[in-house]
């Protein structure tokens, strides 16, 4: 399955501050989330459903994953 991420509004954590270092951007589609590297925008990109992303950032927020 391909999608067209084109019209992709892409955000960055303002927790990443100003530079361009290891950051990561996230769009919101409908049903799903995406990302990328802000370093590489043209590169590859993840797409997550919205349960899977939300167990994600729960876990982050939480302690539960590791970096």
């Amino acid at each position: 399955m391909s999608l067209d991420l084109s019209r992709a509004v892409w955000r960055k954590s303002t927790h990443s501050g100003t530079g361009n270092d290891t950051c990561v951007e996230v769009a919101g589609l409908p049903g799903a989330v995406a990302v990328r590297d802000s370093t590489d925008p043209d590169g590859p990109k993840l797409v997550f459903g919205v349960g899977a992303w939300r167990a994600f950032v729960r876990g982050v927020s939480s302690g539960g994953v590791d970096g």
